[in-house]
Parts: structure tokens; C-alpha cells; sequence
């Protein structure tokens, strides 16, 4: 066995932005002990500390394992052999893809469900669990902030004279659309925030919420930055004042960076999908029907779990949050922390 610096860990992860922002402790518990290559989405590597590196999933030797007798193939073995250990969240239910792993790297592999069984068990611990490591909110996720991406916000800053303002930055968007508040709720509270603070308001848009459309009101009113890459989503998060978002991976990516952020919880359950992060607050209607599977969400005939948490009851939550440290721009003070 290799010197634990110079032993190689692949992550074969299927996962989105959330999934990944949770996956985060574990990788880095990893990276104290070996090299860590993950094979995901490629724009995670925009997140990802330099020590561990990102490659796409979609790529022939991983492809092929789906492949019964894949793992025949020499260019397989080869591109396996060099890691210590292999931990995959990938297709745990498929005996093919399994065995085919299992035969291109014999006795170094470890496969887990994508999901827990325990609902009450956060995601970020249930990754934990799964290479043995303690569980629970001790494990800062650390968000590096890319030097060019920095430029780019400053530049992104001065564009739109923010620097002596308070900014709230808002993301009306999410995986599923059945989680997402109204996009005119979110209006209202950038509105809000307008009068009350002096402030101005930045809306993060992705190529999902812009082909879903009905964000047209927001793009009226406010401050658009759409289809941003991810190491500038994390730059303007982290200089904003206050972030508030639905449920969704942008959510889970603003707490990790440790701007102020206010989580809205409709089907989803908090218990497992709480953004973590120095400060962050999480607000829902509180109905009974909360939470509810995916099932059940997909066919809700009228998500009042969202429609119910009114701007006003969210503004009257925001009003009632005092900040640790207090923001003064242009004479207006501003105060939120966790509630």
C-alpha cells in the first residue's frame, strides 16, 4: 500500500448542485487522507478545493460498466487500477453495473444507496455515515472563492453601483418547479427590501427557470445575472447581504459560503434538505401536509405548503431576524441572523 498522500479515491457520484454542496464534509474528510478524484458533473469543479479534482461522469470507461462484459476491455482496467479504493453512489441497484465495477477494480470497491432510509437523518450526515465518518454540523463545508471569478464579480459590482448598498440576492428557482415559492412572492419581498433598506436586489437565473418562464415580473424590476457558472454564483453570493431562495442547490450553495441565507420549505423536508452554513434560517408554512414524498408532490393539486407562506409573513420573519454584525449603507441599518 502507497503512502496515504499518494494513495488515488475515485467518487463515482450521480448527484446534483444540492447533492454535491452535502457530499462536500465527506469529500473533504477523504481529502485529509488521500487524492481524491470525483467523477460527476463537471462544473462542480468550480466548488471543489484544489487538493480534489472533478471529471465528468459521462465518460467511456464508467459508460461501458453498464455494458455487460465491459469490464472485459484492458482500457477499463487500466483507467481503474490506480486507486486504493473506488466509493460509487451510482447505480447501487443494478447488479450489472455492480459486478462490472466490482470485476474492473476486484475488492476495491464500496457501493451505497443515493439516498438514506432514514428520513430524520440529514443528507450531508447520511454521506458521512457511508465512509464511517462522525456525523452532524462539525464539518464546515469550505466554498473556495476562484480568483477570476472574484474579478469577474467586482466587475459584475461595479456595473451596477452596488458597492454602498445593501444587495439581497434572490434564486426564485429549483430542481423540481413544485418547490419553488411564486416568483411574484419573491417580488414582493425585493420590493420590500428596496424600501425598507435602501437596497438593491440581484436575481440568480438558470437556463431551467428561464425556459420554465414567468420570472418576467422580476427581470422588470430588478438586477438579472442568469446563467452564471458556479465559481461566479459562489463569488456574488458570498459579497451579498442576505440570500433568499427555495429549496434547491443555489440554497445549499449560499449557506456554504456563508452569506446570510433565509431557506423557504414547502414539500421538501428540512430534516433531511436544511442548507447548512454559519447562518442560515429556514421558514415554511408549517401545514400538516408537510413534507411529503416526491410522489405525493408531483400530484399536489394545490401546494399550499408554498402558496400559504405569504410575503408578508415572510417580510414580518425577516424584519424580526437580528444580525450579529450590522450593515450600514447609505444610513440604513440593517440586522439578520438566525432565528
Amino acid at each position: 500500500m502507497r503512502d496515504k498522500k499518494n494513495q488515488r479515491i475515485a467518487i463515482l457520484f450521480p448527484g446534483a448542485l444540492g447533492d454535491f454542496v452535502c457530499l462536500l464534509p465527506a469529500i473533504h474528510e477523504l481529502a485529509e487522507r488521500a487524492q481524491v478524484e470525483i467523477f460527476a458533473k463537471s462544473e462542480f469543479s468550480d466548488i471543489v478545493t484544489r487538493n480534489v479534482s472533478v471529471g465528468a461522469l459521462e465518460r467511456y470507461e464508467i459508460n461501458r460498466l453498464f455494458v455487460t462484459g465491459g469490464a472485459a476491455e484492458r482500457r477499463l482496467r487500466e483507467f481503474f487500477s490506480p486507486y486504493e479504493m473506488i466509493y460509487s453512489w451510482v447505480a447501487s441497484s443494478q447488479p450489472a453495473f455492480r459486478n462490472e465495477l466490482g470485476t474492473a477494480a476486484p475488492g476495491r470497491v464500496r457501493f451505497f444507496a443515493f439516498r438514506g432510509t432514514d428520513p430524520a437523518m440529514h443528507q450531508a450526515d447520511y454521506y458521512l455515515s457511508c465512509l464511517g465518518f462522525s456525523q452532524g454540523p462539525l464539518h464546515p463545508v469550505t466554498i473556495p472563492l476562484r480568483r477570476d471569478a472574484v474579478k469577474w464579480n467586482t466587475a459584475f459590482w461595479q456595473r451596477y453601483a452596488l458597492d454602498k448598498k445593501p444587495v439581497l440576492v434572490i434564486a426564485p428557482g429549483s430542481g423540481a418547479k413544485e418547490k419553488n415559492w411564486p416568483a411574484v412572492y419573491f417580488a414582493a419581498v425585493g420590493h420590500w427590501w428596496r424600501e425598507r433598506c435602501g437596497g438593491e436586489v440581484v436575481v440568480l437565473l438558470g437556463p431551467v427557470e428561464r425556459e420554465r418562464g414567468g420570472v418576467d415580473g422580476l427581470a422588470e424590476h430588478f438586477i438579472m445575472a442568469p446563467d452564471l457558472n458556479l465559481a461566479q454564483a459562489a463569488a456574488l453570493l458570498s459579497r451579498g447581504d442576505l440570500f433568499l431562495g427555495n429549496d434547491s442547490g443555489i440554497t445549499h450553495l449560499a449557506a456554504a459560503v456563508g452569506v446570510r441565507t433565509v431557506a423557504l420549505f414547502g414539500p421538501s423536508d428540512p430534516r433531511r434538505w436544511a442548507p447548512r452554513g454559519p447562518k442560515v434560517s429556514l421558514l415554511s408554512a408549517g401545514l400538516a401536509c408537510s413534507s411529503c414524498d416526491t410522489d405525493a408532490m408531483k400530484a399536489c393539486p394545490h401546494h399550499r405548503c408554498l402558496h400559504h407562506l405569504a410575503p408578508v409573513k415572510v417580510i414580518a420573519k425577516l424584519e424580526k431576524i437580528n444580525e450579529v454584525a450590522t450593515l450600514t449603507r447609505w444610513g440604513a441599518r440593517i440586522t439578520v441572523q438566525a432565528s
